[in-house]
């Protein structure tokens, strides 16, 4: 049985996993509508692994005796300067939902819940990798520094990038 201090925490985390997906979805218009469609297949990738991560928190509440209550969702931004912009937003969004789980595993140790802890690990890793690959196409974008043809190759690049069911929803599969 999970704590209903923890519950709560899982319901606000399911929520705040749907906006991401959300956020995502419309940064992957965005690319589209500014013709990158690289960059809109990575944001659209982006938006598919946050919806799963919403269905993880979800599975594993419900598994732990819980109950899930869907909230709205808060509308997202539209518009971003550039693809480095978007990109920029990307990492400060990471960087906040890494807080959010940072905050979720803090919860669990205070009340001591261990099946929840190693539930939360998977999300800790996680989101090591999304701040880096964040940083990574910052990095490239800024080196780039508006030139056409960089820009075009990046894009072709990241549109290379295929989705991959998370572990912990591919081993319910």
């Amino acid at each position: 049985m999970i704590s209903k201090r923890l519950e709560d925490a899982i319901n606000a985390q399911i929520n705040a996993e749907m906006w991401s997906a959300y956020l995502y979805l419309s940064m992957s218009a965005y690319c589209h509508d500014k013709g990158y469609a690289g960059m809109a297949n990575w944001f659209a990738i982006q938006f598919k692994e946050e919806q799963d991560h919403a269905q993880i928190f979800y599975n594993y509440l419900i598994s732990r005796g819980g109950r899930v209550l869907l909230k709205a969702i808060d509308a997202v931004e539209t518009e971003w300067a550039s693809p480095l912009a978007a990109f920029e937003a990307t990492y400060a969004h990471e960087q906040h939902v890494t807080s959010l789980i940072n905050n979720l595993m803090h919860i669990a140790v205070e009340e001591k819940d261990f099946a929840a802890q190693s539930r939360l690990q998977w999300f800790i890793d996680e989101q090591v990798e999304e701040e880096e690959n964040a940083v990574e196409i910052i990095n490239k974008l800024k080196m780039l520094d508006g030139n056409g043809y960089g820009l075009y190759m990046l894009d072709q690049e990241l549109a290379a990038r295929v989705y991959a069911t998370p572990s912990p929803l591919a081993a319910k599969a």
